[in-house]
C-alpha cells in the first residue's frame, strides 16, 4: 500500500488507474477503523507516518461532489459521514459530525461538533460543544475538549506533525492549539490559551522562568499570560502561554479536572 501511494505521489497520471484509487480506499478505511494512523506513538516519541498523509491528500482528487441528505439536511462534499455509530458503541448528540476516515472510539461522546477526516480520537475522550478536531489530529484517551475548543488540522506540508493532545488532557474552554503542538498526558489547559509553534510557554512555578515551545510538559497547569516585546514602535505586549503549576495527585480523576484550575483560582 505505501509503495504504491509513495508512487501515485509522484505521478499523479497514477490515480487514474483502478489499482491505485482501490489503495486509497482501503487506506481511508484502514483509517476510518484506526488500523492505521497518521501519527504514532513509539518507544522514542511520536512517529509521524507521511505517506499515510500523502494518501489522504489523493484521495480527494480521485472522489467526486455528491449530495448528501440527511433527514431535512443537505450537503455538498466529496466525503461521506460516518455512520454505525451505535455499532461502534459512540454517543452523537445532534448536530456532531465526523467524516468517513476519522477513526473515533468507544465511549467517546460528540457534542454538536466535528471531527475531520484522519484524525484519531481515542477512547473515553469527550468533545464538547462547538469544539473542532482537524484532519489528522490525534487526541489521546480520556481527554476532555470543552466547548470551542480548536484543535488544528494538518495535510501540507507533507513533513509536518499533526497536533497531539496525549491521554488525560483536559483542553479548556474556546482553548486554540495547531501547527503541531503537543499536550502531553494529564496536562490542563486553562480558558481561551492559544498554542502555535511560535507560542513562548514560560513555566514560571519556580524561581526562574523555563521557555519551551510546541510541547507542554506533562501534569502542567497551564494559563494564558502575556511578556513583553520591543518593537520599532516601541514595547508591546505578546500573548504566551504560562505554566503555574503541575496537577495534583487529588486530581488525576477525569471528574475531577475543573479541580486543577480551581486549586489555582483559574478559569475553566
Amino acid at each position: 500500500m505505501r509503495a504504491l501511494i509513495e508512487k501515485a505521489w509522484e505521478n499523479r497520471d497514477l490515480l487514474k488507474e483502478t489499482e491505485v484509487q482501490e489503495t486509497l480506499e482501503a487506506l481511508i478505511k484502514d483509517l476510518d477503523e484506526g488500523k492505521i494512523r497518521v501519527a504514532e506513538p513509539t518507544k522514542d516519541g511520536w512517529k509521524v507516518n507521511e505517506w499515510v498523509k500523502k494518501g489522504v491528500i489523493l484521495y480527494f482528487p480521485i472522489k467526486k461532489m455528491e449530495t448528501i441528505e440527511v433527514g431535512p439536511f443537505e450537503f455538498h462534499d466529496k466525503i461521506p459521514l460516518k455512520k454505525n455509530y451505535k455499532e461502534l458503541g459512540i454517543r452523537v448528540v445532534p448536530h456532531a459530525i465526523a467524516r468517513y476516515g476519522a477513526y473515533i472510539s468507544r465511549d467517546v461522546v460528540m457534542m454538536p461538533s466535528y471531527i475531520n477526516i484522519g484524525a484519531y480520537v481515542d477512547r473515553g475522550t469527550m468533545v464538547d460543544t462547538w469544539a473542532t478536531v482537524g484532519s489528522c489530529a490525534q487526541i489521546g484517551k480520556d481527554v476532555h475538549l470543552s466547548g470551542g475548543v480548536g484543535i488544528g488540522g494538518v495535510l501540507e506540508p507533507i513533513q509536518a506533525a499533526p497536533v497531539i493532545i496525549e491521554d488525560g488532557a483536559f483542553i479548556g474552554s474556546r482553548c486554540i492549539v495547531v501547527e503541531g503542538v503537543r499536550i502531553e498526558k494529564e496536562a490542563v489547559l486553562g480558558a481561551n490559551v492559544v498554542l502555535t509553534m511560535s507560542t513562548k510557554i514560560i513555566d514560571v512555578s519556580s524561581d526562574e522562568p523555563i521557555t519551551y515551545k510546541g510541547v507542554i510538559p506533562a501534569r502542567s497547569v497551564v494559563i494564558p499570560g502575556t511578556y513583553t516585546k520591543q518593537f520599532p514602535a516601541g514595547e508591546f505586549q505578546v500573548p504566551c502561554a504560562l505554566i503555574i503549576g503541575k496537577r495534583k495527585e487529588s486530581t488525576n480523576k477525569k471528574t475531577s479536572l475543573n479541580d486543577a484550575l480551581r486549586e489555582y483560582n483559574v478559569a475553566v
